[in-house]
């Protein structure tokens, strides 16, 4: 069968010779360049393995005072304006978590330099904003399967002044 074409269960009865029928795929009517940029223009927001867990954990502790989608350097995921601190909460794949960050097998010549330009990014942010007298917390996605010590972290870097709803 050419690589362009997979099956289809088209009914019910395990024996009608009718029953799988070869489909084509079609083709790409943009080229490798157009669809490449087209799909650079698509910008990601929220991720609901991580920042929704985070929002949660905000949530059920009855932490107020968070705000999300802020213009503010390096577009933090949650801010606390008046703490003046500002949340990341980082993909282990994306950010190249150490523990998690599991080295992709194919096409190493992208995505290496990529992971390695968003850490490098990361620290440039993390930088800036520092100096502009912010607090940075960066949260990663593996850390979120331990909320009490995500918390103990957050209510550290937001004290003495955080408050409960």
């Amino acid at each position: 069968r050419p690589k362009n074409e997979f099956c289809v269960i088209t009914t019910d009865r395990p024996h009608d010779p009718k029953r799988v029928r070869p489909i084509s795929l079609m083709a790409d009517i943009m080229s490798k360049a157009k669809r490449s940029q087209r799909m650079s223009l698509i910008r990601s927001k929220g991720n609901k393995n991580t920042e929704l867990r985070f929002i949660i954990l905000l949530r059920n502790h009855r932490i107020s005072g968070w705000r999300r989608n802020q213009p503010i350097t390096g577009k933090p995921d949650f801010i606390f304006r008046k703490q003046r601190v500002a949340v990341f909460v980082d993909g282990c794949f994306w950010h190249g978590c150490d523990k998690h960050c599991r080295k992709p097998k194919t096409r190493r010549d992208f995505w290496l330099p990529k992971i390695a330009k968003n850490v490098e990014r990361d620290n440039f942010v993390n930088r800036a904003l520092k100096t502009r007298g912010w607090k940075v917390l960066r949260v990663w996605e593996h850390s979120l399967e331990n909320p009490g010590r995500v918390l103990r972290r957050l209510q550290t870097i937001l004290a003495p002044n955080w408050k409960r709803k």
